[in-house]
């Protein structure tokens, strides 16, 4: 069986998930093999399968209209570490337990889950490490 260290405690993780380390504020190995690819990290920024754009503004993207509820993503590769980036993607309540950013790479603990996604991610390793290394990008 897999195990995830998170915040000091073994956790098991789910087989379709990479087990990580959470490490203070951030998990800083990458959850994917290959490099993030800046490119396919804007397009899931843009496109609906990370839906940021519903609460964030990334004046980057070019896309007219933005969310402004969350802050926005302009600058946001100066401010945090690609290990930041990452927790606040893999499962932001981590750090802020009343946050209503959904946790893009959790399958447990989640409640009114449509059955097509049960025990499936929002995101795949890939595809957060895409979204990271175009963050880093927003300086």
């Amino acid at each position: 069986m897999l195990f995830a260290a998170m915040a000091g405690h073994a956790v098991a993780a789910t087989p379709a998930l990479v087990p990580y380390r959470i490490e203070g504020d951030a998990i800083p190995a990458s959850l994917a093999p290959d490099p993030g690819d800046p490119l396919r990290g804007r397009e899931l920024i843009s496109g609906r399968d990370g839906n940021c754009l519903l609460c964030h503004a990334v004046a980057e993207t070019g896309v007219r209209f933005m969310g402004d509820i969350a802050p926005p993503l302009s600058g946001v590769g100066a401010r945090l570490s690609e290990g930041q980036l990452r927790l606040r993607i893999v499962d932001s309540s981590r750090l802020n337990p009343e946050t209503v950013m959904p946790s893009y790479y959790k399958v447990d603990g989640l409640v009114r889950v449509a059955p097509a996604w049960r025990g499936k991610p929002v995101l795949t390793a890939q595809q957060i490490e895409d979204v990271i290394v175009y963050l880093k990008t927003l300086k």
